[in-house]
């Protein structure tokens, strides 16, 4: 037995390396004096966190002290804040995100409240740098002896690289899309029994002789009758209710022209495509036209595969295992994962009958390496009642008797299928790219984005006649007539520095010595932050058209599906929620209660004491409160309608602009401000959503006004198309009503000018300018509820410009 004085000395007992650096620690030097007089609630908090095996990390006190497990440890890098920031205050160890983590703690120590977020982005200064690094982690909050919140306890998970994965398979399918769109077949897919046209390159649409608008997601059979006859529809069916493949060599095929049946001549494939359950969908189409050419193309086979999502983090079962008995005790979510049912304990041999047999050996082989090293580490497949497999990562750590023996082994088992699944997905999303690519006739090339090129398809090397060791060894423009090169270098470094789409004709030399016309053309990939990524091009023969075709049409690349739009909706959805819940819940509606309930009682009591002025003073305010619950419940409505829900209505700016100036007519008097507006625009909007945003931009202004300079505010619209306005992401044939606010406040830096509608993003400390960082984030959510967009530009102490684009309906 150990005495209650040693176990007080030695506390905390065990708990890895950070247990013992807390007993090593001399805490007489911190606000908390020395351990042997710590709260009991304190020590029971740290042994919990300590023997756990997830990452933990406690604040505790008025400087919330730090402290944090051995499972944490690794994500503090090298030679970085461990093991300094031990017992340090909050905000000296976390300067570069206090700004950001304190609100969230202030909220879980003032009300209680447990907080959760999953993949957020919290930059962290490790390694000697600071990473950008993605967490999905919850906020609750530790009580001292006395039962006040005293501390935050904070379990989280790093998802970097899951968020970086997920970046890189949508990186691939846009890849494999950009292919298909400048592949030199016809290719073309069709959904479902009606065959609806999904995707049409342009060769296709050549090969019907229809336009884009005349054929996406209409029946093919309905866009093209006259195939109806000809015994298309029958293979159609054939291959979308059996799966098997169909092809044809120089099929001959009447084709509506001018007016007229015209036969063509056709190579073609049928091949079925699967959703994600195996179940046919659909059926893609590639074809050459071979009326005119006597050398046959090889053919191209292709299928899209969707790609499901990459879970954002991995719940944790627990388990603690009996190794005398074989008894295993797990947590719900451990019965889940191996299909169990909820509640009882697992022995030994049922447990074990769920390993898959060929990782029997693996999970014997962790275990004997555990009873030597007390770790223990392993990977394997399950197989639950229901057959299905999945892939498990079970971590722990062993306890031993006194004779150090194995006694039991505690640790967590998480579900990683979708991490495997994932990992192939991307292996053979990217196969399929060099396998499409090489079976192309055209050079297919890409480049990373300083513009190196790092990858040539098979028919460069056939072409040129060069080894790929040689040509990496004299480089691309060996092949590139000398006439040609000096203007192929300047228009590529053109492209490169602007990101601007490479187009050039140049000769290449083929490897009997001869040199033929090319059209060569590449595109930038962005990721999601708008920056380039690599470049992905194309060289096409062009000789034999030389002398007729002045310039080849540009291939537009499609780049959003049904797919990705209701991700991104889902997604904008529960930001709004999160957004306004916030807003309606925690900052507006309890003082407004506060507000309306002692101003009534004042009212009610004192009404005959008031000055007259007073009396007026006191019905205003009444006023603006009821108005500001009428905002609150529109907001809360708000957030529980779905987009197609919401009514818009035709409303006069011009008077919106009047209502908003009455509701902040104190603030812009205190402020001396002024608020000078055109004739606006008349619009189908949200009312109450677009005076919030008005109101946003407005305030915004009076805060951040320059010290002893009155705010002059600026509002102006016009109509314009799209063409005429300087922004890429509009579309030229669109009536855009453009609103632009603008003051003379402090401004900002330009490279801000995204983050600024990030959710909880400041850029001036909270000591200086207050306010709780998500105004702009609900501005920019109401525009794209209107389906438009909002640009931000500022100079320091000269101001900030915010410009709004709203289609016309």
């Amino acid at each position: 037995m150990i005495e209650q004085g040693s176990a007080i000395a030695s506390f905390p007992i065990g708990g890895g390396e950070m247990g013992q650096l807390i007993r090593e620690k001399d805490w007489s030097k911190t606000s908390l004096g020395d351990s042997s007089f710590w709260q009991q609630s304190l020590k029971t908090t740290l042994n919990i966190l300590l023997y756990s095996k997830f990452p933990k990390f406690l604040w505790w006190g008025p400087e919330l002290l730090c402290f944090y497990n051995d499972a944490y440890r690794p994500s503090l890098g090298r030679d970085g804040k461990h093991p300094s920031i031990l017992g340090m205050p909050g905000e000296e160890a976390w300067p570069e995100i206090w700004e950001t983590i304190k609100p969230l703690m202030d909220q879980v120590l003032e009300g209680g409240e447990s907080l959760y977020f999953e993949n957020l982005l919290v930059p962290i200064h490790r390694n000697g740098h600071m990473e950008d690094a993605y967490w999905t982690f919850s906020y609750s909050p530790a009580w001292d002896d006395s039962g006040i919140i005293c501390g935050v306890i904070v379990t989280c998970a790093e998802t970097t690289q899951e968020v970086f994965l997920k970046r890189k398979l949508e990186s691939s399918e846009r890849k494999l899309r950009l292919i298909i769109q400048q592949a030199p077949a016809s290719i073309a897919t069709f959904m479902g029994p009606e065959y609806h046209t999904d995707i049409a390159n342009t060769n296709a649409l050549n090969m019907w002789g229809r336009k884009a608008e005349e054929v996406m997601n209409k029946p093919i059979l309905e866009i093209l009758p006259e195939l109806e006859k000809q015994g298309i529809k029958g293979l159609l069916d054939e291959v979308y209710k059996t799966g098997n493949r169909f092809a044809a060599s120089e099929l001959p095929v009447k084709l509506l022209r001018d007016g007229e049946l015209k036969t063509s001549y056709i190579s073609f494939s049928y091949e079925a495509l699967y959703d994600e359950s195996g179940e046919i969908n659909g059926i893609i189409s590639i074809g050459h036209d071979v009326t005119e050419q006597v050398i046959a193309h090889k053919k191209i086979e292709a299928s899209e595969e969707k790609l499901t999502m990459v879970i954002d983090a991995s719940e944790l079962g627990t388990f603690d295992f009996n190794v005398k008995n074989k008894i295993l005790d797990g947590s719900d979510r451990l019965h889940e994962i191996f299909g169990l049912a909820p509640g009882s304990n697992i022995h030994h041999e049922d447990f074990v009958s769920n390993i898959h047999p060929k990782d029997l050996k693996v999970r014997q082989a962790a275990f004997e390496r555990a009873f030597i090293s007390g770790n223990l580490e392993y990977t394997s497949r399950v197989i639950t009642n229901g057959n299905q497999i999945k892939w498990i990562e079970v971590k722990g750590r062993v306890h031993f008797d006194k004779k150090n023996n194995p006694e039991k082994v505690i640790g967590t088992v998480r579900d990683i299928t979708a991490e495997k699944l994932n990992i192939q997905k991307l292996e053979e999303s990217e196969q399929k790219f060099r396998l499409l690519a090489n079976s192309l006739p055209q050079h297919i090339w890409t480049a990373d984005n300083e513009g190196n090129i790092n990858y040539f398809n098979k028919s460069v090397y056939d072409f040129s006649g060069y080894s790929p060791e040689r040509l990496e060894e004299e480089g691309w423009i060996a092949i590139v007539h000398p006439d040609d090169r000096a203007g192929n270098i300047k228009a590529w470094s053109d492209s490169i520095s602007t990101g601007k789409d490479f187009l050039f004709e140049h000769r290449f030399r083929k490897y009997d010595g001869t040199y033929r016309w090319q059209l060569s053309r590449a595109k930038p990939q962005l990721n999601e932050d708008g920056e380039i990524q690599m470049w992905v091009g194309s060289s096409t023969d062009i000789h034999d058209q030389k002398e007729f075709m002045n310039e080849l049409e540009k291939l537009v690349v499609e780049r959003t599906d049904e797919l990705a739009k209701k991700v991104k909706d889902l997604a904008s959805m529960n930001k709004e929620l999160q957004s306004f819940a916030y807003i309606s819940s925690h900052d507006l509606q309890e003082p407004l209660r506060k507000i309306q309930t002692f101003s009534t009682l004042l009212l009610e009591q004192e009404y005959e004491n008031l000055t007259e002025q007073g009396k007026e003073f006191f019905k205003r305010m009444q006023s603006a409160a009821q108005r500001m619950q009428n905002l609150i419940s529109d907001l809360l409505a708000y957030s529980r309608t779905s987009i197609s829900e919401r009514k818009y209505e035709p409303t006069d700016l011009n008077k919106l602009i009047v209502e908003v100036k009455m509701d902040l007519k104190e603030e812009l008097a205190a402020h001396n401000a002024t608020v000078e507006s055109d004739e606006l625009c008349t619009l189908d909007i949200i009312p109450f959503q677009f005076r919030q945003l008005l109101q946003n931009l407005i305030s915004n202004s009076l805060k951040f006004a320059v010290k002893n300079r009155a705010p002059i505010i600026s509002i102006k619209s016009e109509k314009r198309k799209g063409r005429e306005i300087e922004a890429e992401f509009l579309s030229p044939d669109i009536n855009y009503c453009h609103i632009r606010i603008s003051d003379n406040g402090i401004g900002f830096e330009d490279q801000y000018k995204e983050r600024i509608f990030e959710l909880f993003q400041r850029l001036n400390g909270k000591d200086k300018y207050q306010g709780t960082g998500i105004g702009l984030a609900i501005v920019k959510k109401i525009v794209e509820n209107h389906n438009g967009y909002i640009a931000a530009h500022g100079k320091p102490d000269q101001g900030a410009t915010f410009d709004i684009y709203l289609p016309e309906s």
